[in-house]
């Protein structure tokens, strides 16, 4: 009995779905949302990618920013079109595409995911920017991640040393509706606070492809963005009171934004 459990167990992790009796209190939900919480840093938004969606914010802090490195790239390459305009290319990776939608000069495309080990189809962020860039690399990147659900086991397999040459990172977020298994909200949480030790978030925008879920009491976008700068580029740090930012715009057109519940602000 217990074996044809695991196995069940196995086969619903697969495809996002965990199996617990531990339900996660509203209390550990409200202090994963504060360590989300944008703040102000003193530094303008900008917004680069264009309309809707593959357009984010990011901190007006790009000069001296090396590359980009860009997971997930799909059908949108409009971000990493805009940092190449900026004079910063990219390197993107994504297996379920064979080339990025455009022609970016200058970019370097791997047909591989990027995960938490290295086959003939996944590769760790690790070395995806170890065997980018020279030994003696010493300029900041930024880091534009939307890798469906990926980004836990990805992140947590990153060495510090390697997320500190991000100044910037955006990272899309996925499966919050699955935060009341408390397995699942800790692997959440455990990767926002190793992101938070060296970070500081600065923007949050809610995916309007996804909805608003109620999770044991507590409202939670099922998908949103964060953008992330790193703490030694920080001036102070004030509360943001306002979300959608007024660059904001919804991922999907059709559709009205997504304005987050109250405690996310």
């Amino acid at each position: 009995m217990k074996n044809i459990k695991s196995k069940i167990d196995k086969m619903f992790r697969t495809v996002g779905l965990y199996i617990s009796q531990s339900v996660t209190d509203q209390a550990l939900l409200k202090s994963l949302i504060a360590k989300l919480k944008p703040v102000d840093t003193g530094i303008e938004l900008i917004r680069i990618g264009g309309n809707n969606d593959g357009g984010y914010l990011v901190p007006d802090d790009m000069e001296g920013i090396r590359y980009c490195f860009s997971p997930g790239v799909n059908t949108i390459a409009n971000f990493e079109y805009e940092c190449l305009q900026r004079g910063i290319p990219s390197f993107l990776a994504d297996y379920s595409v064979d080339t990025p939608p455009i022609e970016l000069k200058g970019c370097h495309f791997l047909k591989k995911y990027v995960g938490a080990y290295n086959n003939d189809v996944f590769m760790t962020l690790e070395k995806w920017v170890s065997e980018s860039l020279p030994e003696d690399f010493n300029d900041d990147l930024i880091l534009q991640m939307d890798i469906e659900g990926c980004e836990y086991e990805t992140l947590l397999a990153t060495p510090v040393a390697i997320l500190e040459k991000f100044r910037i990172m955006n990272v899309e977020f996925h499966n919050f509706q699955n935060l009341d298994n408390r397995e699942y909200y800790n692997l959440v949480n455990i990767t926002i606070e190793k992101i938070r030790e060296r970070f500081e978030p600065v923007h949050l925008h809610a995916n309007n492809y996804s909805s608003i879920h109620n999770v044991n009491g507590v409202l939670m976008p099922s998908i949103f963005e964060v953008t992330f700068l790193r703490k030694d580029r920080v001036k102070h740090t004030n509360q943001v009171t306002k979300l959608p930012h007024q660059l904001d715009q919804p991922n999907h057109p059709g559709k009205a934004d997504i304005e987050l519940p109250l405690e996310w602000r």
